[in-house]
Parts: C-alpha cells; structure tokens; sequence
C-alpha cells in the first residue's frame, strides 16, 4: 500500500508540499503519506472552525443528523477500503477493523437518537417559597473541540469523540494520532464528500514535536478532549491554559482471581482481555492477581491456551500481530527482560521477531518487578500469586492507574464487597475489562484519565448549560 491523502481545512482538501511517511508495523516500510502541516495550517483550521461556529450552532438537529447520516452511510460503502487502511497503518485484523467500522457506525446511529432526546429543563422557585418565576435551562454547545485520537482504534475512538461534538452544534479540529492519520484523513475526505459546511470539521496532521504545542494551546479552543499515553495527557494538563479537558490515558487493569471462581470461564476472559490485538488497549487485561490455592490451575490453563493463539500478519487476521513499532516492542521486551532477571518464571513465550512478539505468560512475578506496575501495551500477562483478598486489594490499588478491574468468583457478596473497595472507574464481575456497550460511561482515575466518556456523557461534556429565567 501506498496511499496520499490530503488535510481537510476549512471544507477544502489540502496539503502544503510537505510530507510525513506512515510506517507500517508489517513490514516497517512506508504505506502511505499524509501531510505535515505548520502553524499556519493549524492557525487556519482553528479560524475556520470558531468562524463556523457561529452559524453550525444555529443549524437545525435534523439538518446536523442528515449530514451525519450521510457521513455514516459513506463510512459503510467504504468500509472494506478503510479496514484495509487499518490493517496496514496500525496493524490491526481485516476482521476486527471491519468490526470496528461496523460498531463505529452504531455509535452514530446511537448518538443521533441520544441527541434527539436532550431536551431543555423547567423549574419553578417554588421549592424556596419564591413565588412567580419559571427557569428553562438548555444544553448548548460549547464551541470548538480539538479531538486526539490514539493508534489502536483509530476510527472508534474518533468518532466517539466527532459525532457527539458535531450533532450537538459543535465544531471541531480533530487530530489523529501518527500512525491513525490515514485512517483520519481517510475519515476526512469522507466527510467532504458528505458535504459538511466549510469549517464545520477540520482534520490535521503532522509531527507531534512540531505541532503538539500548536495545537493545545490554541485560544479558540473550548474543550479539549484526548485519547493517548498518560505521559503526553499530563503535558496537556500543564501546558493547555486551563481549557477544559476529557482525558483517556492508560491502564494496568489487574484481574482478580478468587479462590472459588470458575477457572474455565476465567481462563477464557482473561485471553480475551489480555491478548485480542496483542494487548494494545488500555483496558487490556495487564495483571493477574490470583489466590494461591488455585494459581497452579489457572497457569496451566492459560498456558495451553497462550500457546493456542495465532501469531503472524493482520492480514491474515492473526490475534497476535506485529506491535505498532520497534521502539514499543523494545519497551515490551525491557519489562520481560527486567521480570526475568528478577526471577520470574517464564511459562511460555518470550520469542521476537522484529516488532512481533510471540504472546508471553510470567509466573511468579512480584511488585518488586516493573512488569507488576508499568503499562507494556504488548502480548505479555504477569500472573502474581496471592495470599488473601486483602493482599489482592492492595496490589490493585498501589498503582497510579485506576481505568477499570474484573473479579472472577462465583461468590456475589465477595464480588460486591471486593468491588467496593478497589480504586478504579469501573469493576467487572466475571468478565475481562472493556469499553463495554458505547452507551456506558467510560472513565478512569489517577493517572488514568480525566472526566468520563460514553454517548451520554460526551453529550454533556461539549455542551454546557444556560438558563432563561422568566418572572411573570
């Protein structure tokens, strides 16, 4: 593949003669170009976007829903093309791309009947005693959201943050991430062919190093939202001037395996949480805390089904494929490599080829290893035995990420008190962490992010309150 797509500013197609090569984590060879903008680009789609503003906001619901319908309808029409796209840009399955297509465009139908139903409150003053007042108070859009979006779900975690912004009367400066933006110019030109008015959405691309600060700290900026590594999230925090922020930064999600659980099911939604697009998620499952009186089992089982699982191409939709790029495959292999020398056990695994990394079960790994603690965003899962539910807890809280935990019992009250007591966004009983359903709320805490995601509440995020009070 050898693809060049052009920015979208300002409703035209453009480039400015310079170019930033994609590599492929294939083959790490180029697989397209998409264009490195400068300031003046990034200045220009930001000027676009607040002068849009003012006459988007006043668009009626149903014109901003045709126009996303039509978007939605272009994205199915081309989702073989685009899962293509994916699989070479950022290596993901030609099955699972087009999954990621098909859920994607669920989000908007979602997200359109969601808007439909955001509808101004009334109140009275009566509850003071404070008598002849009536308050109607809707939700109006914010203005201009600059949307980040990471690698691993290039057209999800885009459109999750795109269509809430645009069907509530939003404009938007979006930027994918590196290895994503032909993905997201992609994406771009396909909201030109829908015909979206000049300015209304404008999509950007370029070296981090040379437009990251470009572009947080914009003045026409109203919110902020993000999707990446928690180290450039916490420069967002400190170099944005205070603008409003939703952060979706990384994850340790540890899996708590109680001595009563059902080691089959178990086993099962721990491959599924640890090993689906080689680990490459932040709600991956990333630790395995589990009761000592059942480890043994548990290790044996997921070693037979570790050594089941395929490793190759995406191409061939492999589960286990190439890693996004060598620099994140030597990080991978620093944390099994320090595990290791700590006297880990090495059940299976541990084998490179390039970026591609056969998938990896350590046993006995301890809270002295970085592997217990550091995100690997890579085909290994530490398995660290336990003592009591108490130890358990406390692992699971001593990180400083806190996106999301499962337990595994078949006891519902332990479930239940166990659940109370973990610091994290959300705890899963009996099932791998995940995004789950797009209409739930989505959040982590500490170093995991900041504000909460989900149709709802994106709704509510790019838009804020204002009040009519009438006295009669």
């Amino acid at each position: 593949m050898n693809l060049e797509l052009n920015a979208l500013i300002n409703g035209e197609m453009i480039n400015n003669n310079e170019w930033l090569e994609i590599i492929s984590p294939i083959d790490l060879k180029p697989c397209g170009r998409v264009p490195a903008l400068k300031a003046n680009e990034i200045n220009q789609a930001f000027s676009a976007a607040r002068q849009s503003f003012a006459t988007w906001k006043k668009t009626t619901l149903f014109e901003r829903i045709k126009l996303l319908k039509h978007w939605s309808q272009l994205l199915l029409e081309h989702k073989n093309e685009l899962a293509k796209i994916m699989a070479y840009e950022v290596g993901k399955g030609i099955k699972d791309a087009e999954v990621e297509i098909e859920r994607s465009i669920e989000y908007i139908d979602y997200t359109i009947e969601e808007a439909k139903r955001v509808h101004p409150e009334t109140m009275t003053g009566d509850g003071w005693n404070i008598k002849n007042k009536l308050g109607i108070f809707s939700r109006i859009p914010k203005g201009v959201i600059l949307a980040i979006s990471p690698f691993n779900y290039p057209v999800n975690l885009s459109i999750s943050k795109i269509a809430p912004s645009l069907v509530m009367g939003n404009t938007v400066v979006f930027k994918p991430a590196t290895n994503g933006s032909l993905t997201g110019l992609f994406l771009a030109k396909l909201f030109h062919e829908a015909k979206f008015p000049a300015g209304v959405i404008n999509v950007v691309t370029g070296r981090g190093r040379d437009i990251g600060d470009l572009l947080i700290t914009n003045p026409e900026i109203d919110l902020i939202s993000f999707t990446g590594s928690v180290n450039v999230g916490n420069q967002i925090k400190q170099k944005c001037n205070g603008k409003e922020l939703v952060l979706e930064l990384g994850g340790k999600d540890p899996a708590l395996v109680l001595g009563d659980a059902n080691l089959a099911k178990t086993v099962k939604e721990i491959m599924a949480g640890a090993f689906s697009y080689s680990g490459q998620r932040c709600t991956a499952i990333k630790r395995v805390l589990v009761a000592e009186e059942v480890a043994d089992d548990l290790v044996a089982m997921l070693k037979t089904e570790v050594e089941k699982l395929t490793v190759g191409s995406p191409l061939d939709n492999a589960t286990v494929i190439p890693i996004i790029d060598d620099k994140s495959a030597d990080f991978v292999q620093g944390l099994i490599d320090d595990a290791l020398a700590h006297q880990a056990k090495l059940v299976t695994g541990n084998t490179r080829q390039g970026n591609l990394l056969a998938p990896t079960l350590l046993d006995h790994v301890t809270t002295a290893m970085k592997l217990a603690w550091e995100e690997p965003f890579g085909p290994v899962l530490p398995v660290i035995r336990c003592k009591s539910l108490a130890e358990m807890v406390k692992i699971a809280n001593d990180s400083n990420f806190a996106l999301q935990a499962s337990i595994f019992t078949n006891n519902l009250d332990h479930a239940f008190l166990i659940a109370e007591q973990l610091e994290t966004g959300t705890v899963n009983i009996n099932s791998k962490s995940q995004r789950g359903p797009d209409s739930f709320p989505f959040l982590g805490i500490k170093d995991s992010g900041q504000g909460v995601q989900g149709i709802r509440e994106t709704i509510n995020s790019v838009t804020r309150l204002k009040g009519l009070v009438i006295n009669y």
